[in-house]
């Protein structure tokens, strides 16, 4: 990330988007018009973000957010792109819990207008932390903070999967089951195999991403426990603050029935990645912060449950991880970025500590 040229993300021609998106825009609200139409520079590796804002009598002009279907002529990270379900998830989060969740608009399932489905949010304004250079660098917002600060933002942070995971009820998210058989562990481990097989297909395999997979088979939970509605992509990357509290939470595409630990995972994993890149580059970084035994025990203070079995949920986040970081070095390779080493093991950008993990050694 830091060490490679920023991937291409798309083929897409931004002012044919902005032209196609004010005649979209008309049928929907007539005599508006889309102005301002950006794309940030932080734009994600999967689904499109534009930022636009409408000028319109009535209501007065409204910054607005569009999340778009990757472009299919981009190598795509993911081989779906639902985005009737990330609404849905969206609305579902909105109407069942206080999380700060931004208010959806529109939802375009025709992908005529724009080349691919999408739909609308109002935009939230705030700072988010960053990825590129990570927010774990020196010279950035958050590691300028002070530690009471970033104790506050990681205690609001923790509070919005406590949340989540306590106030949705499980029947009206039955629709983010992962498909197949077993319990909810079991089918979102096999679906993360299928996505591995997808990324593989016709390529080289990675012995290491292999490797974690038998080591979660030996590390496998004896009670996985009740699943709950998982946000997926729980880091604060992916959150807008207000100073160092939430203002909005975003990015919805890998929301899940999980057992609660399968988030946890995530937010501490991906801050370690960040945390373990700036130290590799020989920074101090933030070694305080979203520390696994701190997530942990705040978890535990909010909700009464005790996270379980987290060396084999930290293992899956960064198993998980390195099969999406595979995707997208295959994809500069397509694109002429990179050149495919006889090890493809080293374009996980990781692979040390997946290696520590699968090991037993990370965490000593």
């Amino acid at each position: 990330m830091a060490t490679r040229p920023r991937p291409r993300t798309t083929t897409r021609d931004p002012e044919d988007l902005a032209r196609r998106l004010t005649t979209w825009l008309g049928t929907r609200l007539p005599g508006a018009k889309a102005t301002g139409v950006t794309a940030p520079a932080s734009n994600g590796m999967s689904s499109e973000t534009l930022l636009f804002d409408i000028e319109h009598p009535e209501p007065p002009l409204r910054s607005c957010a569009l999340r778009l279907a990757a472009d299919p002529a981009a190598y795509t990270v993911f081989p779906v792109y639902d985005m009737a379900r990330q609404y849905r998830t969206m609305r579902l989060v909105a109407d069942r819990t206080d999380l700060p969740v931004p208010r959806v608009l529109w939802l375009e399932e025709d992908p005529g207008p724009l080349g691919a489905p999408f739909f609308v949010m109002e935009r939230v304004e705030g700072r988010v932390p960053p990825d590129v250079m990570p927010y774990t660098y020196e010279g950035n917002w958050l590691h300028a903070a002070s530690d009471t600060e970033r104790t506050r933002l990681e205690a609001a942070t923790v509070g919005l999967l406590a949340r989540l995971h306590d106030q949705i009820p499980l029947e009206h998210a039955e629709f983010l089951a992962s498909p197949g058989q077993g319990d909810a562990l079991r089918r979102h481990v096999a679906a993360q195999r299928a996505y591995y097989e997808w990324v593989v297909d016709g390529l080289a395999r990675s012995p290491l991403i292999e490797d974690a997979f038998d080591r979660l088979e030996e590390l496998w939970p004896r009670e996985p426990g009740t699943p709950v509605m998982n946000w997926g992509d729980a880091r604060i990357g992916n959150v807008v603050y207000d100073g160092f509290e939430p203002a909005a939470v975003l990015d919805w595409e890998m929301a899940a029935l999980a057992p609660r630990e399968v988030d946890l995972g995530w937010t501490i994993y991906l801050h370690r990645f960040f945390q373990d890149l700036t130290v590799a580059f020989g920074q101090r970084g933030l070694p305080d912060f979203l520390t696994r035994g701190g997530v942990e025990e705040r978890y535990a203070e909010l909700t009464g449950h005790t996270p379980r079995d987290m060396d084999f949920h930290t293992l899956y986040a960064a198993l998980r991880h390195a099969i999406v970081m595979l995707r997208v070095a295959y994809r500069q390779a397509y694109f002429g970025e990179v050149a495919v080493p006889a090890n493809p093991d080293t374009l996980i950008l990781h692979h040390g500590s997946l290696r520590a993990m699968v090991q037993g050694s990370y965490w000593d």
